[in-house]
């Protein structure tokens, strides 16, 4: 298949798809906040092992972000170079800090999601489905080269958060390697995990607790070192591995083995932030896949405007 892109636009001229790309990114942001159980981290029961910040907080950041994805998506579209997406990424960052007076909620979101939905535009302008297989395709053609300089030039350098210090340290894998590397751990571990129980039969809930534990099992979490050391990984990784060996979702008691677990995170102050950041993804490549399966069944590869506009008013309901 010809994988030039097609010029359906000027380059900067908004091309339709962005802002469904863009909601759908916002919605995943939305689901991760309002999962419930999610040990360590804030849902709007309560604020985790955080104290500095609840759900309100993450909602006021959703909204400061609401145009960043969008402009995402276009920026792949129009093919712009790393250095713009990265530029793009700052800006929508700064916006964020302002809107929750410096708290950091979706720092790893405006790096991870931002550079899917710049994937996902670059696909659109080629014509091509938005697969998992071809937003890792486009993402490493695109700006691979980019990513993996990037993430080499982190390692050597002095580290700038505090996750670049773990990860320096510890010889862990940062957020920038698993870009570099189109996002292992969102592709091969916590999106299948994810889509497998949904296939199961689970609710929409259980399904993401699922996705969660199965992530937190596997991922080099920064945020978990960062606050308990690699004792704390061990611990998480341990109680994910554990409550998966019971059964996961398909516990009947498996609700108050999350709970469970999440006061136990909490009595350490431990926060799997990261895996948060991936669980949120694979959110929005699952709600991708689903819009590709019904284009392949001859209906609109999107949602209608009314569609989305009815959404965002149930969301905002809740």
């Amino acid at each position: 298949m010809d994988r030039t892109p097609v010029n359906h636009a000027a380059p900067g001229t908004p091309y339709a798809g962005a802002q469904p790309l863009g909601r759908a990114a916002v919605r995943a942001l939305y689901a991760e906040i309002a999962l419930e159980p999610k040990p360590g981290l804030v849902s709007f029961r309560d604020c985790g092992s955080h104290l500095d910040m609840n759900g309100t907080t993450f909602l006021r950041s959703l909204f400061a972000l609401r145009g960043y994805f969008p402009r995402m998506a276009q920026a792949g579209y129009d093919r712009l170079s790393f250095g713009v997406l990265e530029s793009l990424g700052k800006n929508a960052e700064a916006r964020m800090l302002v809107a929750t007076r410096g708290i950091n909620t979706h720092r790893g979101a405006v790096f991870g999601l931002g550079l899917l939905c710049a994937s996902a535009g670059q696909l659109q302008a080629q014509d091509l489905p938005l697969t998992p297989l071809h937003l890792r395709a486009v993402l490493l053609s695109t700006w691979g080269e980019a990513l993996a300089a990037r993430a080499k030039a982190t390692r050597l350098a002095t580290p700038r958060s505090n996750g670049q210090r773990v990860a320096q340290r510890f010889g862990m894998r940062s957020a920038g390697d698993e870009a570099a590397q189109a996002f292992p751990t969102l592709f091969d571990i916590t999106l299948p995990a994810l889509q497998a129980a949904l296939a199961g039969g689970a609710t929409d809930r259980a399904a993401r607790v699922q996705a969660l534990f199965a992530t937190m099992a596997e991922l080099d979490d920064t945020n978990v070192v960062h606050r308990g050391g690699i004792e704390g990984l061990r611990f998480v990784r341990s109680a994910a591995r554990e409550f998966l060996a019971a059964g996961g979702v398909l516990q009947n008691d498996w609700l108050l083995h999350a709970r469970v677990v999440h006061t136990a995170f909490v009595q350490r102050r431990l926060s799997p932030g990261g895996a948060a950041d991936v669980l949120a993804s694979a959110c929005w490549v699952d709600e991708l896949t689903r819009w590709t399966r019904t284009a392949s069944s001859g209906v609109s590869s999107t949602p209608s405007e009314a569609c989305l506009l009815a959404r965002e008013s149930l969301v905002l309901a809740t």
